[in-house]
């Protein structure tokens, strides 16, 4: 099968996140990229794990950065004036080129109307531009925004940001996603995957970093936070 046709099968499946995520997983690594870009990836998500990047990310009960960022049509989003509503459910995304990252904001979005029944909304963060990030947003079917976060600032401060080796930037270049070209700038950074829910005083409330870009939780684990801060604010 083509890529195209393994991503549609995968996504036809009826599979939980993870599950496909592991599926295709195991087709990529098995039957789509070549074994050295596969050896290369995998070295790479090895060193970011052992360096202890995930751990040193914002956890629950620190207090999340305020942040104003574009929509993918450049009108600012202010996360104060979203707390203001209600709970604040922040996904980084890593961009339209990663299979793993779309099917993440596919679950997402099959999940939203319980997410905002239970009084918050959702938005993606991702380094990517504008015009990439509506080409997410039209390919997924999302009802929610993807922010742009140029540079990826709002990733540091969250501390979920990390800069690629020169050896996994060759690969990326080899698959057909050149950061450069993608995000519009040269850090060669990228956010690691991760799912923040903020509650309205700011405290984050739900936290789930992975410095494995592979593993992703499911959106339903964010249902109980959700149910015990709304509880919270009756009581």
């Amino acid at each position: 099968m083509t890529l195209q046709e393994t991503l549609a099968s995968i996504a036809q499946s009826g599979l939980p996140l993870q599950g496909k995520l592991d599926a295709f997983k195991y087709e990529f690594d098995n039957n789509i990229a070549p074994p050295a870009a596969v050896e290369a990836m995998h070295r790479a998500t090895d060193e970011l794990i052992a360096s202890g990047a995930q751990n040193r990310a914002l956890k629950a009960g620190d207090v999340a950065p305020q942040f104003t960022l574009p929509d993918p049509d450049g009108n600012p989003v202010s996360s104060k004036t979203l707390l203001a509503r209600g709970p604040l459910v922040a996904t980084f995304y890593r961009g339209a080129w990663c299979p793993f990252c779309n099917f993440d904001l596919s679950a997402l979005e099959q999940a939203r109307a319980e997410i905002e029944a239970r009084g918050a909304t959702l938005v993606a963060i991702s380094q990517q531009t504008a015009p990439n990030s509506r080409k997410s947003q039209r390919q997924n079917g999302l009802g929610f925004p993807i922010l742009g976060d140029h540079g990826g600032e709002v990733a540091a401060q969250f501390g979920v940001r990390w800069t690629l080796p020169e050896y996994l930037r060759e690969v990326q270049k080899a698959l057909g996603a050149d950061l450069t070209v993608f995000n519009g700038e040269d850090s060669w950074t990228l956010p690691m995957p991760a799912r923040y829910v903020i509650a309205q005083d700011g405290v984050i409330a739900y936290a789930e970093v992975n410095a494995d870009y592979t593993r992703r939780p499911e959106p339903s684990a964010v249902f109980p936070v959700l149910e015990q801060l709304r509880r919270l604010e009756i009581a």
